[in-house]
């Protein structure tokens, strides 16, 4: 397609991505933009990035650029760092030969047909065939501005359908992320899957597990922290892609008005409104409200079987709960406490009296925790509602009003008064006694 054709404008390409293809061209390199930043320049939308696609090797693209890292295993991959942005350059990519596991076809395949390693180097139109969907698979030359597009992507997009290149089964099979990819984009972009593309979600939705943990997180984030987390988590669920990403959440989804499908949507509501209002998100707040059901079920069963108390029990289920999903998605540290501090307080924020509320309000964590409780409290109702309503009122009132409140919770918990200390006599001295 000539630039009259496609209508992609070097205005809306990133001044160091254009850099990155000028440079290799001058070095005698084919070099394209490709993927999904030309998938969205077509669609008239706003790139988040840039990847550029080069017949040049790893270590030739790194020998052009001062500002280079190479990264990645599974295949090796060239970083161009210009300050926050990374404009990030891969090689070619050719077939990979299952017959041929040895050094020199540097690619290697499990039993299930999953890549893992793919460090084998090939033409534009092999690279083509090796991307994922049809519409990323079209390259934008700064050459001549021409895009090429090998396999209809085009005509994908005009029909709003995410359709794989290639054999659906066997291209899942090679990477299982696909498929989670294919939930993605057609949330994000309003498409359907095509039914060959989606006929083998259900069937192979189990080889997730066979992807590491720290992989899924990544991609995790890039589900439910875009904007369209609600609506991906409806699809996930709908193809059977939420029991191998939380397998203690997902047996408890099975009625769609179940208070923890409920919570679950009103969460990720919540979420898409704060990133799309360009507002602060933490993954933790979002772990603690899809493990927070599941954490209940096992700390109310800890302590019926074992015949531990309330407190002990949900800090052991606590544990037990990050502990298996961290066998699927890992969750770093830093977050891993944050939830565990959500969760505590959630026991904690029922008891107000004394000192306490105040001593609650100072917590850092205080906010998210009031957050998580103000959700389950529309949820469930009731009780949490009422507790709610009480936070909202005591942590914005004055000092006057906070003590009154406090005053009327003791009385109506049926406290009464707090009883006056009794001053102790000063003990006698000795030798005072017959004084």
């Amino acid at each position: 397609m000539p630039r009259a054709e496609h209508g992609i404008s070097r205005e809306d390409i990133s001044d160091n991505a254009l850099k990155v293809l000028y440079r290799l061209n001058s070095a005698g390199f084919e070099a394209y933009l490709v993927g999904g930043c030309v998938r969205d320049l077509m669609l008239g939308l706003l790139p988040k990035d840039f990847d550029v696609v080069t017949n040049a090797t790893p270590e030739q693209i790194k020998g052009l650029f001062r500002n280079c890292r190479l990264i990645g295993r599974r295949f090796r991959l060239a970083h161009i760092v210009f300050g926050r942005e990374i404009i990030e350059v891969a090689t070619f990519r050719g077939h990979h030969d299952p017959a041929a596991q040895d050094a020199s076809t540097r690619g290697k395949a499990s039993e299930d047909g999953q890549l893992l390693r793919d460090n084998v180097f090939g033409t534009i139109a092999e690279d083509a065939e090796r991307r994922d969907f049809t519409f990323n698979a079209m390259y934008y030359s700064v050459a001549d501005f021409s895009v090429t597009d090998f396999a209809n992507g085009r005509k994908a997009i005009a029909q709003k359908q995410v359709e794989l290149i290639g054999d659906p089964e066997v291209r899942y099979r090679e990477d299982p992320v696909r498929m989670l990819r294919a939930i993605r984009f057609a949330v994000k972009l309003n498409m359907k899957i095509a039914e060959p593309t989606a006929a083998p979600l259900k069937p192979l939705a189990h080889l997730l597990s066979n992807i590491p943990p720290a992989r899924l997180f990544e991609e995790t984030l890039k589900l439910f922290l875009s904007g369209q987390g609600k609506d991906t988590f409806v699809a996930l669920h709908d193809y059977g892609l939420l029991e191998p990403l939380f397998p203690q959440l997902a047996p408890l989804l099975n009625d769609p008005r179940s208070k923890e499908m409920q919570f679950a949507l009103t969460v990720l509501a919540n979420t898409d409104e704060r990133v799309n209002s360009n507002m602060r998100v933490t993954p933790a707040f979002l772990y603690a409200a899809l493990l927070w059901y599941p954490l209940e079920e096992h700390a109310q069963k800890l302590q019926a079987e074992a015949g531990l108390s309330q407190h002990d029990a949900f800090n052991i289920a606590a544990g037990d709960i990050l502990h298996r999903q961290t066998q699927r998605i890992m969750i770093p540290k830093r977050f891993s406490t944050v939830i565990r501090d959500i969760w505590m307080l959630q026991h904690r924020l029922p008891r107000r009296f004394g000192r306490r509320a105040f001593q609650l309000l100072s917590h850092p964590k205080f906010r998210a925790a009031y957050d998580f409780l103000q959700v389950r409290g529309e949820t469930e109702g009731g009780d949490l509602l009422e507790l709610t309503d009480w936070w909202t009122q005591f942590q914005h009132g004055e000092p006057g009003l906070q003590k009154k409140m406090l005053s009327t919770l003791r009385q109506k918990e049926g406290a009464g008064p707090k009883p006056k200390r009794r001053r102790k006599k000063p003990a006698k001295a000795k030798g005072d006694e017959n004084a």
